[in-house]
């Protein structure tokens, strides 16, 4: 019976640690509406989670709505269906690769770095020098880095789209023999508003579950760099897997009629 032991330990410590990532999400947004805010703190995380994840987001964008475009090319050619290529390849990004995959980007880069910040803080006592000079770590680490991630991830989205389609675009006009007018025509005719606003609102929540697993696992690693190492794994794992987890409840909620 060792086996089944084991199964429910895992399976208990499974649902504890599920159970202190929802307090610490719970008591974010709690500190969200709460003063003091920290406004430079705020736009440093900005600067870091936006801007700078712009070139990597566009870059797979890029790359994805080409390579999409082929393929639909090439399936639709079985069935004499080549012209639905611009509306499928607009639609399959600003609904899903659009969102899914800029919020993974996000997540391997910004999840990490902000789990080996404040890892690394921890370890080193800053936090706790935080706490002993009044200023609530929460308040001062998590918050701006949550609220910037919520609202940047969308726009990195929506720049995302653009640059998919574009991506798309090229491939159609330059390999597929598209016309660029009739191309063009065909992405604005099908795409519909809430197709671009479901993408966002998916964006904003992968960018608040981005910065909340790395503020969770960063403050709550272990000693030493093996703990911060293992905190920055399991910060970028368990970030994707949530990410991949909301998509399809969120595409249930938003499309399931």
């Amino acid at each position: 019976m060792n086996w089944l032991g084991l199964l429910g330990r895992n399976t208990l410590g499974l649902l504890a640690l599920i159970g202190r990532i929802a307090m610490f999400a719970a008591q974010t947004m709690s500190h969200l509406v709460r003063p003091p805010f920290y406004t430079r703190e705020f736009l440093n995380a900005l600067v870091t989670i936006g801007w700078l994840s712009l070139p990597v987001v566009g870059l797979t964008a890029l790359f994805t709505g080409g390579a999409l475009a082929l393929q639909i090319y090439a399936g639709g050619a079985r069935f004499n269906a080549e012209a639905v290529v611009p509306s499928i390849v607009a639609i399959g990004m600003v609904r899903e690769l659009g969102p899914v995959l800029g919020g993974l980007m996000v997540a391997g880069r910004v999840a990490a770095a902000i789990a080996a910040e404040l890892g690394t803080m921890k370890v080193t006592e800053q936090i706790d020098a935080l706490t002993t000079l009044s200023t609530h770590p929460m308040k001062y680490l998590t918050v701006p880095r949550v609220l910037a991630a919520t609202l940047t991830v969308p726009v990195l989205v929506a720049v995302g789209d653009a640059i998919g389609i574009f991506g798309g675009y090229l491939v159609g006009t330059t390999r597929l023999g598209f016309n660029p007018a009739v191309y063009l025509t065909n992405t604005v005719d099908f795409l519909e508003a809430w197709d671009v606003g479901s993408g966002l609102v998916k964006g904003a929540v992968f960018g608040f579950i981005v910065a909340t697993m790395g503020c969770y696992h960063g403050m709550n690693s272990g000693r030493g760099a093996q703990g911060v190492g293992k905190a920055t794994t399991n910060a970028v794992v368990s970030a994707s897997v949530l990410i991949l987890a909301s998509n399809y409840v969120l595409t249930e909620v938003f499309f399931s009629a």
